[in-house]
């Protein structure tokens, strides 16, 4: 019989009921995990996480809550949406998102396992419920930047977003019986459970080397630089000790012969290891990131000014002598000059404002100088608007995913459309137009940036509702539920996807809802949390 709880507490020295502190930094404290959990104390938490859910439930964020799956929910639509189709749709995209991500999760497990020709039908699945829901974003972010010119256009469009998430929903569902059968988690669960534990162990001993990445981002950057990653060591560390406790209940249901229950830890296990390597990985694709842009922002730097002063001699004696984008590149470029010497900086932002400088610039010497010339400076500040953009883009992707059960639709839209102008921005890149790929970048960027904002207000919306008086969910199990990787978050989704009280029997260790699977909306929760 596996135990992971003394290896997990020597590794970090965290406790169950204390994840870390709010910085991401790694606590202290020396107090051993006790696991398997005491069932009382399981009980308590998730009794804490039904109150503090009912009181959720009924309050907004940026996407309203919402009490039935594809239901509406209480807030102000925008003027000429019906309010009713609005929320669905919104509530809709929320949804079939999780599912959709879920989904793409635990096809991984499955093609780990059994290969990619095996896995084709559902990998199918995935690719056209992905297709649909991107469309519906699409939809959903022209909706938010334009208003339709009367109801009946706005319903049509809202229509179509709800037709198209329930497309994708439909499609995953369909083949969510055929998907069980191939992975028979509960024929083959000794063998998962074992694969399981071997994935957790790996995990655990990178901990450490991201954890000093981490440190090394504090001494060497501004705060702003690690932003995006300063609570990941922490929250990695809570989504392990909720994996040390399924873990530890999947192997002793294996040992009991209760196959059926062991599956249903081995999900929630599967989901809680999934997001602490995301986790994990993006603190070291951080630390890369940062390492590369510090590298490139003095040559970034050079080509700008050099720009700058083409541009000052070229414009020199117009009649608009030094233009107000030229001026702006000009004190935005001795800023970022000066702040490189006077401290700690953050070189991503630095190469951003470089860039945005550099393309102010290059639009106004796209005329006067030659096209040989100009594709030059134009790559040069693609390829720097690339790094920007991917960055930008992993941050925001990596927070959405990891704390998907309380983001909401603006979030998730913004980075939908993120992802579409940088695949756009890519192809164009490799047409080699990057007149045409630069701005398709920059674009994705910024709604990015947006993105990853947006999500931060959802997620701190959500703890803050939980109140000072709430006792909050130990074991991991809050961090389970803020990552969506079992069912029941702030969206009132229970496990068969509709509101509803806690899935799962107490008596069997539940947890709410239980563990998200492959599947839409009809079929993700299919796995409860009672066995």
């Amino acid at each position: 019989m596996a135990w992971y709880g003394l290896a997990l507490s020597t590794a970090y020295g965290a406790r169950a009921e204390d994840p870390g502190p709010a910085d991401g930094s790694v606590s202290g404290g020396t107090d051993n995990l006790a696991v398997p959990l005491a069932v009382a104390a399981v009980v308590l938490a998730v009794a804490a996480f039904t109150w503090a859910r009912r009181r959720w439930r009924t309050t907004t964020r940026t996407t309203p809550a919402v009490t039935v799956w594809g239901g509406p929910h209480p807030g102000a639509a925008e003027p000429g949406l019906s309010p009713a189709l609005d929320a669905r749709s919104r509530a809709d995209l929320v949804d079939t998102d999780d599912a959709v991500r879920t989904s793409e999760e635990e096809l991984g497990f499955a093609v780990a396992r059994h290969g990619e020709a095996a896995a084709a039908p559902f990998t199918e699945a995935v690719a056209y419920a992905r297709a649909e829901l991107a469309t519906a974003f699409r939809s959903r972010q022209r909706l938010d930047d334009t208003l339709p010119e009367d109801e009946a256009e706005g319903r049509r469009v809202l229509d179509g977003i709800i037709r198209r998430c329930a497309d994708a929903n439909a499609r995953l569902d369909a083949v969510s019986g055929d998907f069980d059968r191939l992975r028979a988690l509960e024929r083959e669960a000794p063998e998962a459970v074992a694969g399981a534990e071997s994935a957790f162990r790996a995990l655990l001993d990178r901990v450490p080397a991201a954890e000093a990445a981490l440190d090394g981002m504090r001494e060497r950057y501004a705060p702003s630089a690690y932003a995006p990653v300063a609570g990941s060591i922490g929250e990695a560390q809570d989504r392990l000790v909720f994996a040390t406790s399924s873990l530890n209940q999947a192997r002793q249901a294996v040992d009991a012969g209760r196959h059926p229950e062991a599956a249903v830890r081995l999900r929630a296990a599967e989901g809680a290891v999934t997001q602490a390597r995301v986790l994990v990985d993006g603190v070291e694709r951080r630390a890369a990131e940062l390492a590369e842009a510090a590298e490139r922002l003095p040559d970034a730097l050079t080509g700008a000014e050099t720009d700058l002063t083409d541009a000052g001699a070229l414009l020199k004696g117009s009649a608009d002598d030094v233009p107000g984008g030229v001026a702006r590149a000009e004190e935005v470029l001795g800023e970022v000059r000066a702040g490189t010497v006077s401290g700690p900086y953050d070189p991503m932002d630095a190469l951003h404002e470089v860039v945005e400088a550099g393309a102010a610039l290059d639009g106004v010497l796209a005329g006067i100088r030659g096209p040989e010339h100009g594709d030059g400076r134009t790559r040069a500040l693609l390829e720097q608007s690339s790094l920007t953009a991917r960055s930008a883009l992993g941050a925001a992707t990596d927070f959405v995913g990891t704390h998907r059960g309380a983001v909401g639709d603006q979030a998730r839209t913004r980075l939908a459309e993120a992802g579409r102008h940088w695949e756009r921005a890519r192809e164009l890149s490799a047409a080699d137009d990057p007149r045409g790929a630069l701005p398709e970048a920059r674009r994705a960027e910024a709604l990015a940036v947006r993105a990853l904002d947006l999500a931060e207000r959802d997620v701190r919306a959500y703890q803050e509702r939980r109140g000072p008086g709430d006792p909050g969910i130990g074991g991991g199990v809050g961090g389970a539920v803020l990552g969506g990787i079992v069912l029941g978050g702030v969206f009132g989704e229970g496990a068969d996807g509709h509101g509803g009280e806690l899935g799962g029997g107490l008596g069997t260790g539940g947890f709410p809802g239980g563990p998200g699977s492959f599947g839409g909306g009809a079929t993700r929760g299919r796995r409860g949390g009672g066995v």
